[in-house]
């Protein structure tokens, strides 16, 4: 179970620029054992594609091998088929019933405005001046509820996403419980309230009746979602500009309207904001070569697995026109990102708003989150200015 190649995901220069170190694991040590977390780590695309698929072996619901999970965490995402099923159905047909093509259009008047505000300054941060607010504000207008108090709201998204790292260090576990539990107060607070408001949360009210799910699987779901759908613009419009500006002349190339949805899901996967995510083997099994007994975590590095040469021609490249990308930015198999079209359209707005605003350009050094599951900025100096 030895690690040949020392793997710390909070190492500074990782947290730059991991995919040289993914590109070793994968030739290497493509399933690898890592002390520090307990965990075996799997690397490349059909390694993780088996995992994510392959519920009856490896399980998101820990219950099945014998571990607590308190009512707080119990969601769509703490569920195994067949038993998250009715849950998903209920939420996956709510967000079907949203018509994203006019909050599109929407989304694009306010960044347009926000854009117009920040035109005049000689440098502003790009994570906190617009991608902060933007995802907050698409999130709540999506779920038709009253969009909560930015400096709040990020104060707790950043404790449930630092949580994510619990295996890592094991002090983010109180904090992200307790902001996880906020959140779940917030969601029950829209559940009680009747605005009428067009949105996810209507939807979902509407189609409950009849539903057989516990509603605290609902609740805690929503809260799980609203948090999932904010975090991810948040991280991947810092992400996507940054490789933008990083790579002259690209954001030009989404003029062609033909390559403006598939350059959007490219920027995704080639530095997206998920880098990995978990599962428990249920059963004793073999992945990679290597021999997983049960009750064995398992982390899929999704971020390695979409620069796998066996699945993707020159995985180092920014190919706009990439066809087809099966990347796994999203997730795979019963437990994907049931948000995954609001946020392509998220991104794709940012980007096409870029392409009317005044050319932006980096004016410091970015920094990194400290984060290690979620890969996101802490700062990204920027301004409209020549």
């Amino acid at each position: 179970m030895a690690e040949t190649i020392v793997y710390d995901p909070l190492d500074p220069a990782v947290l730059t620029d991991p995919y040289p170190l993914y590109a070793e694991l994968r030739d290497q040590t493509p399933v690898f054992w890592n002390e520090r977390m307990q965990s075996w780590v799997a690397t490349r695309y059909d390694d993780c594609r088996e995992v994510l698929r392959n519920h009856q072996t490896f399980a998101r619901d820990r219950r099945r091998v014998n571990i607590d999970v308190p009512e707080f965490a119990q969601n769509l995402q703490s569920l195994d088929p067949p038993q998250h099923a009715p849950l998903r159905s209920l939420l996956m047909n709510a967000f079907r019933a949203q018509d994203l093509d006019a909050a599109a259009h929407r989304t694009h008047d306010k960044i347009l405005g926000l854009f117009q505000d920040l035109s005049d300054l000689d440098e502003f941060d790009w994570i906190h001046e617009v991608a902060a607010p933007v995802a907050l504000n698409l999130t709540a207008e999506l779920f038709g509820v009253v969009e909560p108090d930015l400096k709040h709201y990020a104060a707790l998204a950043d404790a449930i996403t630092r949580r994510m790292d619990a295996g890592l260090d094991p002090t983010v576990i109180e904090p992200g419980d307790e902001a996880r539990k906020q959140l779940n107060t917030l969601a029950d607070g829209w559940f009680a309230e009747n605005s009428g408001r067009p949105g996810l949360m209507t939807t979902i009210k509407q189609l409950m009746d009849g539903a057989t799910v516990p509603e605290h699987y609902i609740g805690n779901s929503i809260a799980a979602i609203f948090n999932a759908s904010y975090g991810t613009v948040f991280a991947a419009a810092g992400n996507a500009v940054l490789t933008l500006l990083q790579h002259r002349g690209t954001l030009d190339r989404f003029r062609d309207r033909g390559v403006v949805d598939t350059g959007v899901e490219e920027l995704i996967r080639f530095d997206g904001p998920a880098q990995g995510t978990s599962r428990i083997a249920a059963e004793r099994t073999v992945l990679g070569g290597q021999v997983i007994e049960a009750g064995r975590p398992v982390i899929t590095l999704l971020a390695a697995a979409n620069r796998d040469p066996a699945q993707f021609e020159r995985p180092d490249e920014l190919v706009l026109d990439r066809s087809p990308n099966r990347h796994l930015g999203f997730g795979w198999g019963p437990h994907a990102c049931l948000g995954a079209t609001f946020g392509h359209v998220a991104i794709k707005e940012i980007v096409l708003c870029l392409l009317e605003a005044p050319s932006l350009r980096l004016t410091g050094t970015p920094v990194r989150r400290r984060t290690a599951t979620v890969r996101s900025m802490d700062l990204l100096p920027v301004s409209f200015r020549k």
